[in-house]
């Protein structure tokens, strides 16, 4: 039981999103409350079985350290008396769950470019939670593994997220993977049918490692799938900025705009890729953009900074997520280059925003 959920959460502090290397966003705890749902489970309740605050994971900011985590998806299986829940949790997984990370994901070329997509978002708004990709010979291992965590995490916690990458491979590829193994570090539970079901093979217990084992052709497997209800959001802000940034602006200052957004799910692009674009030389492009007293640099982080504002007004994305979304190393240097632009850092100018939202209705 965890005795104190308000411990857990490690809120924003004047704005600034605290993150250590032990802890998780709150956001992972979503899929449980699906599956729970769709089982039929009324999330207040397990949340006093639970011993956990209902309210912890209203702030998408929210963060808890894993072994928490762990303890509230244990928790999980043992109200709903599935032993295989994570496995369960991980199965039902869409690419509209993913949210963000979705998004990013269907926009990648192929496999291999959504993987690391799916690693980079994990370092930078989950923390402790770490995703390795390499390539030996012919195959592909993807392997997982927790931070600085004291301890093992939870066979739910690793079943769960391994079959959700599994699940989420196959939704963007549409057609069969070339899995050769599972591998898992702890002991397999009474039952193992069920997992065969799920990966198409057996896993290995007792390991040295969690991971899935792919031939590697499976890299350059294009993306197929798509999810209408994840791109049509984040399109239709896309064509909010657009519109805006070319209101006014001449024909290249326009095209570039656009050119900027249509890149900008899968990367933050720069000044030699945009001469390229345009066939033309960087020193001439710049040369051009003086002429109508600006610069490619002015240009991007002017989408940027109208992306970001858009997404900020959605309340379910983390500030990480949003750092993800625009392309930062870090929360931190979001954090940075925001209050450049708007003199409040993203959790300020959120708060600011929603005070006003309250007052106008």
């Amino acid at each position: 039981m965890i005795k104190n959920a308000n411990e857990l959460i490690i809120r924003a502090t004047e704005g600034r999103v605290c993150m250590n290397r032990d802890d998780v966003s709150a956001s992972l705890v979503f899929p449980i409350m699906k599956s729970m749902a769709l089982g039929g489970y009324d999330w207040d309740s397990f949340c006093t079985f639970a011993g956990v605050d209902p309210g912890l994971f209203r702030s998408p900011d929210a963060r808890i350290v894993q072994g928490d985590f762990d303890r509230i998806i244990m928790a999980a299986a043992r109200y709903t008396g599935d032993d295989m829940f994570g496995l369960h949790q991980g199965q039902r997984m869409s690419l509209s769950d993913l949210g963000v990370l979705g998004y990013v994901m269907l926009h990648s070329k192929t496999l291999g470019k959504a993987l690391s997509a799916y690693q980079k978002y994990n370092f930078i708004d989950c923390s402790g939670l770490n995703v390795g990709i390499e390539v030996h010979g012919t195959d592909v291992v993807i392997s997982l593994f927790l931070g600085n965590s004291p301890g093992a995490p939870s066979r739910h916690f690793i079943e769960g997220t391994m079959a959700s990458i599994y699940q989420a491979l196959l939704a963007l590829s549409c057609r069969a993977l070339p899995l050769r193994e599972v591998r898992f570090m702890h002991a397999p539970p009474s039952q193992t049918e069920e997992y065969e079901a799920v990966f198409g093979i057996m896993p290995k217990f007792h390991q040295q490692a969690n991971s899935l084992q792919f031939s590697k052709e499976m890299l350059d497997y294009s993306i197929a799938g798509s999810d209408t209800r994840l791109l049509d959001v984040f399109q239709a802000m896309a064509e909010e900025v657009r519109a805006k940034l070319s209101s006014n602006h001449s024909e290249l200052t326009s095209d570039l705009n656009k050119w900027i957004i249509e890149c900008m799910p899968t990367h933050f692009p720069n000044l030699q890729e945009a001469a390229k674009a345009f066939l033309m030389s960087p020193r001439t492009l710049q040369s051009r953009l003086k002429a109508e007293n600006t610069s490619y640099n002015r240009l991007a982080n002017e989408v940027r900074k109208e992306l970001a504002i858009r997404y900020l007004a959605q309340p379910e994305y983390t500030i990480g997520e949003i750092a993800y979304l625009l392309h930062f190393s870090e929360p931190s240097a979001f954090q940075t280059a925001f209050r450049k632009w708007t003199n409040s850092t993203p959790g300020e100018y959120r708060q600011r925003e929603r005070k006003e939202l309250s007052i106008h209705k």
